[in-house]
């Protein structure tokens, strides 16, 4: 039974490609998404994966309490810390006014509610409807190009509602980084936050994310080599993703019994901010910033 719970946003800094294998469609090398519903995520083994990554490198005393033991001892016990999938929230697409806005929809904001009751988080706002098909609902005319919004090549007709300036106010005081760079973006979020159609939504999160073609240069005559060209899948900058942490009190038959509270500090007290999340990290890719409720 999980003693403790808390939220963990994850602010995606540079593209992020938490890979999911080879694929045979448009994208040689896509991102991990949900089955059924296509929504792009981080697989909670990847997360917990760099976060025991980060524990370790910060030499935790009580790692394999918090995280287990090593494979080879898996069998030994269980590690405390329960990690979920990072799931989408805010997705940023490009803008005809305002260069670009962080789009959600009824739909993921439900899901979210739902997740963060699980955590007790209470973000204190409730649909009893969602934009019309061709509609979207923003707080005000920041992004309004004449009387439209447009979002990549695709026109909505702008609804202003009270509850978007109210989400996009809390997202900004409680999932933002509350670091001082970040004042103009928290500032900026409830101006720029568009709630879409779940559908469009959809559409946008499937074919709006960043693809970028790659090669390999022979290094003796600087050519690409033959067959060594390649597409990859990333997460925008300005992505947020959100992800339940829960634990138990510790399972470790040695050392500290620690309590599910106490689990959860051990990661707190990490001091965690940046860090580096998926693939290519020598490229730059996957800087993301933490912030835990």
């Amino acid at each position: 039974m999980f003693e403790a719970k808390t939220m963990l946003y994850v602010y995606v800094e540079t593209p992020l490609h938490a890979g999911s294998g080879r694929a045979l469609g448009a994208v040689d090398l896509p991102i991990q998404r949900e089955r059924v519903t296509g929504y792009p995520i981080v697989q909670a083994s990847s997360l917990k994966g760099r976060l025991r990554a980060e524990a370790r490198a910060r030499n935790l005393a009580n790692l394999e309490i918090v995280f287990g033991p090593e494979t080879d001892r898996a069998s030994d016990h269980a590690g405390a810390l329960s990690t979920g999938d990072a799931k989408i929230l805010l997705f940023p697409v490009r803008s005809l006014a305002g260069v670009f806005a962080w789009t959600t929809s009824v739909e993921v904001l439900s899901r979210f509610l739902r997740d963060a009751a699980m955590v007790g988080v209470q973000p204190g706002w409730t649909f009893t409807t969602k934009p019309a098909s061709g509609q979207v609902w923003v707080s005000g005319n920041v992004l309004q190009a004449g009387n439209k919004v447009v979002l990549e090549e695709f026109t909505f007709a702008p609804q202003q509602e009270a509850i978007v300036q109210t989400i996009g106010q809390w997202l900004a005081q409680n999932a933002l980084p509350q670091a001082t760079e970040y004042q103009y973006w928290r500032d900026e979020l409830p101006k720029r936050l568009v709630i879409l159609p779940n559908d469009d939504f959809r559409d946008f999160v499937t074919f709006s994310t960043e693809v970028v073609t790659r090669i390999k240069l022979n290094p003796e005559t600087k050519t690409v080599e033959e067959g060594a060209l390649w597409t990859e899948e990333n997460l925008p900058t300005d992505t947020l993703l959100y992800a339940p942490l829960l634990s138990t009190p510790s399972r470790a038959p040695k050392g500290p019994q620690l309590t599910g509270q106490q689990v959860l500090d051990e990661i707190k007290n990490l001091k965690l901010t940046r860090i580096q999340l998926g693939g290519n990290e020598t490229i730059g890719r996957g800087s993301v910033y933490l912030q835990f409720t």
